[in-house]
C-alpha cells in the first residue's frame, strides 16, 4: 500500500538535497575558448560570468568586431560546460532519494 508519510519525508529530504546542489553551483567553475585561445571565458554553475580574457594581440581597433564575436563564442562556450557541471552535481547530490522515473530528469530543474 501507498505510504502517503514516507512519501512526504522523501519530498522533504529530495527539497533539503536540491537546496545543498545549488548552492554548490556557485563554487562550479568551466572556462570557454575561441580564436585557439585568445578569448577565455570563465562562468560558475549559476550561469555568471566570472572572468574574460583576451590575448594582447586582439587589442587593436581594427579587430574589435573580432574580439566582441570571439568573446561572445568563448562565454557560450563556457556556459555550456557549466551547464553540463551542473546537471551532474544535481544528479550525484539527489541520487537515490526519488526512484528513477523515466522522462523525469530533474537535472533539466535549473
Amino acid at each position: 500500500m501507498f505510504d502517503m508519510m514516507k512519501m512526504m519525508g522523501k519530498v522533504k529530504e529530495m527539497q533539503s538535497k536540491m537546496k545543498e546542489a545549488q548552492d554548490k553551483l556557485e563554487y562550479i567553475q568551466e572556462t570557454g575558448e575561441a580564436g585557439a585561445g585568445m578569448v577565455k571565458a570563465t562562468v560558475n554553475g549559476k550561469k555568471q560570468v566570472i572572468s574574460i580574457e583576451i590575448d594582447e594581440a586582439l587589442m587593436s581597433k581594427e579587430d574589435k568586431e573580432t574580439v566582441q564575436d570571439l568573446t561572445v563564442a568563448a562565454i557560450n562556450n563556457a556556459l555550456d560546460k557549466a551547464d553540463i557541471s551542473a546537471k551532474e552535481e544535481i544528479r550525484k547530490s539527489t541520487e537515490g532519494i526519488m526512484p528513477n522515473i523515466p522522462g523525469m530528469d530533474l537535472g533539466n530543474m535549473f
